[in-house]
């Protein structure tokens, strides 16, 4: 009986670490980005997936930036300000460097609406779509922005490559001088391991 008992405990500890064995080469691999401008650089490990890069965004008043609803109170519309209640909509490309004139990687569409008397803050969302250093797809946004400060933006969705996202995104200003003004916008993202076995809609 004893001799039975013993094996049973060796059976049961040989599949144990066959077990634990397998399940590490199971775990989704993580490829963790880093990037100055355009580059990007990676690594891997077992907590996740992370990528971020920078690209600028570049809005032209009245071209590619339009203001659609007349704010009632508080400041004038400046190239940095607009009345308490102003609803603004845009459509900007995002540019690889500060530069305008440099490859365009994506656009940035969405709206915003002013919420302080002062003109300088107000509610954004925005739909970041991207086709750039083999990523493609897009993420959507959600947050607060002051207009002449660096504004962090939650992450809550993303489609093609970027299905399953989290994150934020870091939107600052660079140049707010002239009828176009530029902005830096660094995308931090992360994917948690469970996002490896989840469904991924088909590309059309």
């Amino acid at each position: 009986m004893a001799a039975t008992t013993s094996a049973a405990r060796s059976l049961l500890l040989c599949l144990l670490v066959a077990f634990l064995h397998r399940l590490q080469f199971q775990i989704p691999p993580v490829a963790a980005a880093t990037t100055s401008h355009n580059k990007t650089e990676s690594r891997r490990d077992g907590r996740g997936k992370t990528l971020s890069f920078t690209l600028y965004q570049h809005e032209t008043i009245n071209k590619t930036g339009y203001i659609v609803v007349d704010g009632v109170a508080g400041a004038g519309v400046s190239q940095t300000t607009t009345p308490f209640g102003t609803i603004y909509v845009f459509r900007d490309d995002l540019t690889v460097r500060a530069d305008r004139a440099s490859p365009v990687a994506g656009v940035a569409e969405g709206s915003s609406i002013t919420t302080s008397l002062d003109g300088l803050q107000s509610l954004s969302l925005a739909k970041i779509t991207v086709h750039h250093r083999g990523h493609r797809g897009s993420v959507s946004v959600l947050g607060g922005t002051y207009n002449t400060k660096p504004s962090d933006y939650p992450v809550v969705g993303g489609t093609g490559d970027f299905a399953y996202a989290l994150g934020y995104v870091r939107s600052s200003p660079v140049d707010l001088r002239g009828r176009t003004v530029t902005y830096k916008m660094e995308l931090h993202l992360y994917w948690p391991p469970y996002a490896h076995y989840a469904t991924v809609p088909r590309k059309a």
